[in-house]
C-alpha cells in the first residue's frame, strides 16, 4: 500500500461528533453542529498543561498526557453537540439534577465531564486491558512458555478490539459518526494538499488517514505486546496490576511511533500505518456533502493567521 504523499503535514486534527465535527488547531479548537436550524458553531482558545508544565511536552510523557486532554475536551465537545442535534424536549435525569443541585450550575458540568472521562478510561481499560488479560489467565495452566502467554492474550485483545469495533459500525446512529469522521479526514487531507476548501475539493480525497486515532488506538494494541511480554507473573490479578502500571509507557511510545509515521514517507512508515489505515475501514465511512461543509467550517475556523504555525 503506498502511501499518497502530501505537500504539506498540518497537526490540526479532529473528532467526530454527533451531527457534527471537532476540530483543533495549534492555538485554539471549533465545534461545529449542524442542527435544524442551521451551523452552530462554538470556538475556544486552547489552554494545554504543556504550556504551564514543559516537562509533559517531553517525548515519552506527552503521549499519555495528550491523550487525557484530547479524551477531557472530546467528551465536553460531544455532550455539546447532543444537546445541539437533540430534540428540544429533552430534559436532564436525576442524576444530572442531583450533580447540579450538588456543586451548583457552573461546576455541574465540570463534573459531569470528569465523570464522564474516568468512566471512559476505566471501560477502556477493563474491556481493551483487563478483560484479555482475565480471559488469558484461563488457559494459562495449559500454556508452559510465558511469551506464549502474552502472546494469546496480545490476539485476544486485538480481537476483542476488533470485534467492538465491528459491532459498532453497525449502529445507524455511530455509522452517521464515522461518516462525519470520514469528512474530518478529508477535510484535512484536501488542506495538507493546499487546494481550496470547497466542497467540490473535498469529497475526491481520501478518506483514510494516517494520523488517524484508530491507527493510533491499534499501535497501542501492538505496542501492548511487546511492552507486557517483557514481564511475566502467573498471578493474574498481579499481572493486571502489572497491565495497569505499565500503560502510561504503552501508550507513550505509541503516540512517538504514531508521530513518527505521520511525519515520514518512506517503506517502513507505509508498513507501520497500513493496519491502522486498514482498520478504518471500521470507523471511517464516506460522508454527504452536508457533513463536508461542517467539516470545512470547523477546520477554516482553527487554521492559524500565522503560515506554518500548525506544521506537524
Amino acid at each position: 500500500m503506498k502511501k499518497e504523499p502530501c505537500s504539506y503535514r498540518t497537526s490540526i486534527g479532529g473528532q467526530a461528533l454527533i451531527e457534527g465535527i471537532l476540530m483543533r488547531g495549534p492555538k485554539k479548537q471549533a465545534v461545529v453542529v449542524r442542527t435544524p436550524n442551521g451551523l452552530v458553531v462554538q470556538e475556544e482558545e486552547l489552554k494545554l498543561a504543556g504550556d504551564r508544565f514543559p516537562i509533559l511536552k517531553l517525548p515519552f510523557i506527552r503521549g499519555s498526557v495528550n491523550f487525557i486532554d484530547s479524551m477531557t475536551k472530546g467528551v465536553k465537545a460531544l455532550m455539546f453537540s447532543a444537546e445541539q442535534a437533540g430534540d428540544d424536549e429533552y430534559q436532564p435525569d436525576k442524576f444530572d439534577l442531583w450533580i447540579e443541585k450538588r456543586f451548583g450550575a457552573e461546576r455541574s458540568q465540570k463534573v459531569i465531564i470528569t465523570i464522564a472521562v474516568v468512566l471512559g478510561i476505566a471501560f477502556s481499560i477493563g474491556l481493551f486491558i483487563l478483560l484479555p488479560t482475565l480471559l488469558a489467565g484461563l488457559v494459562a495452566p495449559f500454556i508452559g512458555s510465558g511469551i506464549v502467554k502474552n502472546l494469546v492474550e496480545g490476539l485476544v485483545r486485538i480481537a476483542i478490539f476488533l470485534t467492538y469495533l465491528g459491532f459498532t459500525s453497525k449502529i445507524g446512529d455511530i455509522r452517521r459518526v464515522f461518516e462525519y469522521h470520514g469528512a474530518e479526514h478529508k477535510s484535512i487531507f484536501c488542506y495538507e494538499k493546499n487546494l481550496p476548501l470547497k466542497v467540490e475539493n473535498v469529497r475526491i480525497q481520501p478518506r483514510n488517514h494516517p494520523r488517524c486515532g484508530t491507527s493510533f488506538l491499534f499501535i497501542v494494541m501492538i505496542i501492548s505486546i511487546l511492552v507486557f511480554s517483557v514481564f511475566s507473573w502467573s498471578n493474574p490479578f498481579v499481572r493486571m496490576g502489572l497491565r495497569l502500571l505499565l500503560l502510561p509507557v504503552v501508550v507513550g511510545i505509541s503516540y512517538e511511533i504514531s508521530r513518527w509515521t505521520g511525519r515520514h514517507d518512506n517503506l517502513l512508515s507505509t508498513i507501520l500505518s497500513a493496519p491502522g489505515k486498514a482498520l478504518q475501514r471500521l470507523t471511517v465511512f464516506e460522508p454527504d456533502d452536508s457533513m463536508i461543509e461542517v467539516a470545512i467550517t470547523a477546520l477554516t475556523a482553527v487554521i492559524p493567521e500565522e503560515k506554518g504555525l500548525d506544521e506537524w
